[in-house]
């Protein structure tokens, strides 16, 4: 599938931003462990940050083939900056979609300057990729609501405001409604607490705990009992992101390592010249360019207007399942210097097998794929 001239003209100019700007850095904010604001703020002046907007709401217009493009550009470079994009995408497209007039004033703009740091907090320590479970609890206290619970894995949570998912709890005893809240840490206080991992070490992933917060009513996100729907409009922009950036960074492995075996000698030769070594990289050639045309066909077909659950399931499952099988020859393919902090090789490493988890593990998108493809639910298979 060709780019448009459009889209090369996206991919060239946020490569040309990155090599100059954020690639020089990328070390040095790995090891601090965080992004400063002004990377944000100047992804945002190039309109990176709410890219699928429509242009007289601030963005681009882009589509999801475009969104791809985009995504598989920055994940080629920076696996962080790919998700810290990704959540701020996430949550200017729900505020656009779901707000009110007052709360688009007061949370959108910042949102999509870059000045703001966002979060979406969903996941839990007992519940991620089973939504319909969240515990997280919100009394209705008439003009307010209190929020109690925790919530776990969450990417820049320590931020200026962020979407929360919660269940508002019933009364008469049932389970309650999922509803999304805007909180806004200024007024709604809540307990962050810093989680460093083995991937996406700039992107600050948290602990968040609510102890009777109090979220004001107007900070309701949609409709009481809307929250899983909002959510779930939001998978495919995210599944689509995170397999887009898995491309990218199975793309940047190969290239490192292409241009490693025509210079690296051993035992008196190029190990280009090796025979096991040319296919390892005719391996990882063909899962690349496989991946990204199983992107690129979910985009398009959510470009459609299609529903494409099957595909962006295939697409996310087996772009960030390929990535890490790629990233896995070329460190293999590398020797020791593949663990080295001196080459990308090790960070691509560790953030491709971290792209098999976020936006519903591979074994979730089998169960997507499974039911797409039989008309059977694994999810809410009967019991015996």
């Amino acid at each position: 599938m060709d780019l448009t001239p459009d889209q090369r003209a996206l991919r060239d100019s946020v490569d040309r931003f990155i090599r100059a700007e954020i690639a020089p850095r990328i070390s040095a904010m790995e090891k601090a462990r965080e992004v400063p604001r002004e990377v944000m703020e100047r992804c945002a002046e190039l309109g990176l940050v709410g890219a699928t907007l429509p242009e007289e709401a601030g963005g681009l217009g882009l589509g999801f083939r475009d969104l791809s493009v985009l995504m598989e550009t920055v994940g080629y470079h920076w696996h962080s900056l790919r998700s810290l994009l990704n959540v701020a995408n996430m949550v200017a497209a729900l505020i656009h979609e779901n707000a009110t007039a007052e709360q688009r004033e007061r949370f959108l703009a910042p949102a999509l300057s870059g000045k703001a740091r966002v979060f979406v907090a969903i996941t839990e320590p007992n519940h991620g990729s089973d939504v319909n479970s969240i515990e997280l609890r919100a009394q209705d206290r008439r003009d307010h609501f209190r929020l109690n619970g925790r919530k776990l894995w969450i990417t820049n949570g320590g931020g200026d405001f962020g979407i929360v998912l919660a269940r508002v709890t019933d009364p008469a005893g049932g389970r309650g409604k999922l509803t999304t809240f805007l909180v806004d840490p200024k007024e709604s206080a809540f307990e962050v607490r810093r989680v460093d991992t083995m991937i996406l070490r700039a992107t600050q992933t948290t602990e968040l705990t609510f102890d009777d917060t109090i979220v004001p009513r107007a900070n309701v996100l949609g409709e009481v009992g809307g929250g899983l729907r909002n959510i779930l409009t939001t998978l495919a922009h995210g599944r689509v992101s995170v397999a887009s950036g898995a491309v990218g960074a199975a793309q940047a492995a190969l290239d490192i390592t292409t241009e490693y075996a025509r210079t690296r000698r051993q035992f008196g030769r190029l190990i280009g010249e090796q025979q096991l070594v040319q296919g390892h990289l005719a391996e990882m050639v063909a899962l690349t360019r496989a991946a990204r045309w199983l992107v690129y066909d979910a985009a398009v077909r959510l470009d459609r207007g299609e529903t494409a659950r099957l595909e962006t399931s295939l697409a996310k499952r087996q772009a960030t399942e390929w990535a890490h099988r790629v990233a896995h020859l070329a460190l293999q393919l590398h020797g020791g210097i593949g663990y080295s902090e001196d080459l990308p090789i090790e960070r691509i490493f560790r953030d491709t097998r971290g792209g098999t988890i976020p936006e519903g593990t591979s074994e979730i998108q089998s169960l997507v794929i499974g039911r797409e493809l039989l008309g059977l639910d694994a999810f809410n298979a009967a019991k015996p």
